[in-house]
């Protein structure tokens, strides 16, 4: 099944030897995620991924020989519960480990915090810090999990958008029960939420998550621990208002029915993408790699038809769905002077920056954290979450943020290490180890130098390398090899805009209804036929599977009111 559905250019002539009922543009996860429920709803689909592997940014890669790295993203939570439940990615080979403990940050001083799911753990390593935040902690995760579980709502279902083409009465009729149900729900919620509870939502929403952080804890290493979920892929400060929903967006997700927990997947990330393209390919689509969309076909300046390839094959369908960036789709893919000047405007100014730089490590042996005095042989509980690098205090963080304001990367970087390996045994050889390093802030245009120069790149990985020594001395020895993504290089490898990860920022003023544009919220666009399922749209960024799933099950309704 699998060699009869997935191929690489060469099945180019088996694209145009028929007009599918859908074509997908780009195998990323929520591409391939899109692809699996059209073609269990019955429709013909082409998946069409510009690079030889499917994934996107949930890839896995052989960068250095021996090695398998998740290259850009590289951790799972976020992806949907009925995404994995419906497509039933188990049996397609998603296999999750879960992380225990989940976060370790070391300090200069000696001391450092160990945190998980044990709240008894939490209790006695917080205490070390501070009895009044060991015992404030629980109320906290207690209250964050009450508003995630509020947000699942949001999250599965598509906006209440208001009808934008020319539709009949009992279109018009059907969109307006829809959206009276959806804000119906909503009522319920927050109904159930209390004022109280309502108002410190609003507050979360809208508040800086250094002002949140600061009115539940006082100790600067637990804050500024919890804030990096609040910054981490963004260019925004602890500080910035907004900035505190971040945060609950990186703690809303679940591994295996546990609310907040992150897990490695075995194989790297690319494992979720290849399950989720197993899916679909039993389904019956077909996914082709290095096969990449030059242009979109229009007919009758309004109507998709189809797609031209970059060796200009011809590809036709009456659907498309693109899983690239609004700005990529509308400004790149869609000709001149077809889309209304106000809804080009929005794409066109839409925050794409990116202050996110990857870096993929293979090394010979663990690092090794002096102030952790947890002897073991092999991997210890602080190898296995994620390792807070340079994140003493939420003014450390804020103080890189502003040295990328001020147009260089961070003279010392925020870094979030992950070692995959002290979990997962099939990504690298044994007694070497992957390890992750997602670093900020790094302009995409730094007034120093060129991401294009050698020299300037080997300085700043070798910047985060001494960084790393200071808390574990003798990582930079350990290094066999390493590969740097930057965010010109996010943007030219993976296609992500800006080199922003989340396909567009996720600030207050581009989510949920205003996300990729006001009054085009619900996956649908100006021209008829063509739709948004990648990250772009709602609900925005991570590893979820969200905007794939709604977007294909909004086709398959209007595919359905048309027959």
């Amino acid at each position: 099944m699998w060699r009869r559905s997935f191929s690489s250019s060469s099945g180019s002539t088996a694209l145009k030897a028929k007009k599918w009922d859908a074509l997908i543009i780009g195998g990323g996860h929520n591409g391939l995620t899109a692809a699996a429920y059209l073609a269990r709803g019955g429709l013909s689909v082409a998946v069409l991924e510009r690079r030889h592997v499917i994934g996107g940014a949930a890839v896995t890669e052989e960068l250095v020989p021996g090695f398998k790295f998740s290259r850009c993203s590289y951790l799972q939570s976020l992806l949907r519960p009925s995404v994995i439940k419906e497509l039933e990615l188990e049996k397609h080979g998603l296999k999750l480990l879960k992380r225990n403990p989940s976060s370790f940050t070391p300090c200069l001083d000696g001391r450092y915090l160990l945190m998980g799911a044990d709240e008894h753990l939490n209790h006695s390593e917080i205490s070390k810090f501070s009895l009044t935040d060991a015992e404030a902690y629980p109320r906290y995760a207690s209250q964050l999990e009450k508003f995630c579980k509020f947000m699942d709502l949001v999250l599965d279902s598509p906006p209440p958008e208001s009808v934008q083409h020319k539709s009949s009465i009992n279109e018009k009729l059907k969109n307006k029960i829809q959206n009276s149900v959806f804000w119906a729900n909503c009522l319920r919620q927050v109904s159930s939420l209390g004022q109280k509870d309502l108002v410190d939502f609003m507050d979360l929403l809208l508040s800086p998550a250094s002002k949140v952080l600061n009115n539940w804890f006082e100790a600067d290493v637990l804050k500024a621990t919890l804030a990096t979920d609040a910054v981490i892929g963004s260019t925004a400060s602890v500080h910035t208002p907004g900035s505190g929903y971040v945060l609950l967006h990186h703690v809303m997700g679940e591994s295996d029915g546990e609310r907040g927990v992150w897990s490695y997947v075995e194989g790297g990330m690319g494992s979720i993408s290849k399950a989720i393209g197993n899916a679909a390919i039993r389904a019956g689509a077909h996914i082709v790699t290095n096969a990449e969309v030059a242009g979109l076909l229009i007919e009758n300046s309004r109507t998709v038809c189809g797609v031209i390839l970059a060796d200009g094959t011809e590809v036709h369908s009456s659907i498309v769905l693109s899983n690239a960036t609004p700005y990529k789709t509308f400004m790149e893919f869609v000709p001149n002077n077809v889309l209304p000047d106000d809804f080009v405007r929005a794409i066109k100014h839409s925050d794409y920056s990116s202050a996110t730089t990857k870096i993929n490590v293979a090394v010979d042996k663990l690092p090794q954290f002096p102030c952790c005095k947890l002897n073991h042989p092999h991997a210890g509980p602080q190898h296995v979450g994620t390792i807070h690098i340079g994140s003493e205090s939420m003014e450390e963080i804020h103080s890189a943020c502003q040295d990328a304001v001020n147009g260089i990367p961070s003279r010392r970087p925020v870094i979030e290490m992950t070692i995959p390996s002290a979990l997962d045994k099939t990504i690298s050889p044994p007694g070497k180890h992957v390890i992750n390093l997602f670093v900020q802030y790094t302009p995409y245009k730094p007034l120093d130098g060129d991401w294009q120069d050698h020299d300037y790149r080997e300085s700043f990985a070798q910047k985060c390398f001494t960084l790393i020594d200071e808390y574990a001395p003798g990582f930079s020895t350990s290094i066999i090899g390493y590969d740097m993504l930057t965010p010109p290089d996010l943007e030219r490898e993976i296609g992500l805009t800006g080199g922003n990860i989340f396909h567009g920022a996720m600030g207050l003023d581009s989510l949920f209804l205003m996300r990729p544009a006001k009054g085009w919220s619900n996956y649908k666009t100006p021209l008829q036929g063509l739709y948004l399922c990648g990250s772009g749209a709602h609900p925005g960024g991570g590893v979820m599977g969200a905007p794939g799933r709604n977007a294909a099950r909004l086709v398959l309704q209007d595919v359905g009111e048309r027959t």
